[in-house]
């Protein structure tokens, strides 16, 4: 692969306009401002992190997380552009650009991602797995349907479908971003064919499999498989990964901090451990110079951060090659220097023994799996049978922009999804409520 393909600022679904048009503001920095003043990235305002939604105290949820993601993935691909142009034998102008993609790529991550949080994502895939679904499923097995598509239901699947999908009224191509952008955030290049068992990740539907394919051969990525499809990673993928990785792991920690699901010893004693012995005393010698336990930990966050920023942009340039060859096969923060990984590592290993098995996480996961199995058994049953009267009341919930009639039995499947993967919390909640008759609406 190379860096002149790959970057590209072609945009999916208006390739007919391409270089008609010259800005000042690059079309990368278009599609970072197109995903900010957009209604799905409002919405994850109100979608759960990890975390519920703020009472009292609050903590980041998916817009939180996605603005801050966005931060890092600019720093990242800034720094990783500058120092790739400085090298470079030719003048690739694209590569000073590359902060502007990764940090557009990063606030679209989690654009598919359903209501309450990871266990939305296991929600639907259970659905269909071991509950309700199952009958479902051997009805589009029947049909030659790819029904590992819904067994394994993945968010950043959804998160493509979304971008560029074409939903009734709207126009082709979706949002309309830029190629580089739109295969920035496919970090499971495959079909849900080729996803590993365990985890069920892949990166698109069979809906759209040969969008991405589009993108693919635009972008000159390097095909591994034909059958089941399957690419290596476009290489700014890594650096949203990288992005993603470091805050959710740090941050996590700093709202189990405010939640008091981890003392503030526990918490200084986690993030000192990033520091080398010989930036150690430094920090201590800062944070003494404040009281507030917040101030405190927001100072050694930051600090943090910044170190895995500069470790993860070296992984990156020190393994260039390897990455565009395909050849690099893990996460770049599972190659960062032994003082930060030990650190990092233990706090993934607090994190699932503190954080994420708390009771306030396994309980908006329980009601999770009961909202969205219900929703889904609610909708799925109406346009599988629109003919009925209760049936015909349900569908007018479901958006217009929804193909819900005249189509086979997987694109329903997947308008249910779509309305249902769309959804706030609060929205989930409310309709679950109305559904049920435990709320009315105000008169």
């Amino acid at each position: 692969m190379n860096w002149e393909k790959l970057l590209s600022d072609k945009r999916f679904g208006m390739e007919s306009y391409h270089e008609k048009t010259k800005r000042e503001r690059t079309d990368f920095q278009r599609d970072y401002d197109r995903l900010i003043f957009s209604a799905p990235f409002r919405r994850l305002q109100n979608k759960t992190q990890v975390f519920p939604l703020p009472g009292s105290i609050f903590v980041h949820n998916r817009l939180t997380h996605s603005l801050e993601v966005a931060c890092v993935g600019r720093s990242l691909g800034d720094m990783c552009g500058k120092q790739l142009f400085k090298s470079s034998k030719q003048e690739c102008f694209a590569l000073l650009e590359m902060g502007s993609i990764v940090s557009a790529a990063c606030l679209a991550h989690d654009l598919g991602n359903p209501p309450f949080g990871h266990s939305g994502e296991e929600a639907i895939s259970t659905y269909f797995s071991e509950g309700n679904g199952k009958e479902w499923i051997k009805k589009l097995q029947s049909q030659g349907e790819r029904v590992s598509d819904f067994t394994h239901f993945e968010g950043n699947a959804n998160s493509l479908r979304l971008l560029t999908h074409q939903f009734n009224g709207r126009r082709e191509g979706g949002f309309a971003m830029t190629y580089s952008t739109l295969s920035s955030i496919v970090k499971y290049p495959y079909t849900s064919l080729s996803c590993d068992p365990q985890k069920g990740k892949f990166g698109f539907f069979a809906s759209e499999e040969s969008d991405y394919q589009r993108i693919a051969n635009e972008l000159g990525l390097i095909k591994i498989n034909e059958t089941p499809l399957q690419y290596a990673r476009h290489p700014l993928v890594y650096l949203v990964e990288a992005a993603d990785d470091i805050c959710y792991q740090i941050m996590d920690i700093e709202d189990a901090h405010k939640l008091k699901l981890l003392s503030t010893e526990e918490c200084i004693e986690l993030m000192l451990h990033f520091f080398p012995e010989e930036k150690k005393n430094r920090a201590l010698k800062i944070m003494s110079m404040v009281d507030d336990k917040n101030e405190k930990m927001a100072y050694l966050r930051s600090s943090v951060i910044g170190i895995l920023i500069d470790e993860c942009s070296r992984i990156f340039i020190e393994n260039e090659t390897d990455i565009l060859q395909g050849r690099f096969d893990k996460s770049l923060i599972k190659y960062i220097g032994e003082v930060p990984k030990s650190a990092y590592m233990n706090c993934s290993k607090i994190a699932v023994e503190k954080i994420y098995r708390s009771q306030i996480v396994v309980d908006i996961e329980l009601a999770g799996f009961r909202i969205i199995g219900f929703l889904l058994d609610c909708l799925l049953d109406a346009v599988r049978n629109p003919g009925k009267k209760y049936s015909e009341l349900l569908i007018k919930r479901i958006p217009e922009q929804y193909e819900k009639s005249n189509v086979g039995d997987y694109t329903k499947t997947q308008a249910v999804i779509d309305y249902i993967s769309g959804m706030t919390d609060i929205y989930a909640l409310d309709l679950y409520r109305k559904i049920t008759g435990m709320s009315l609406p105000s008169l």
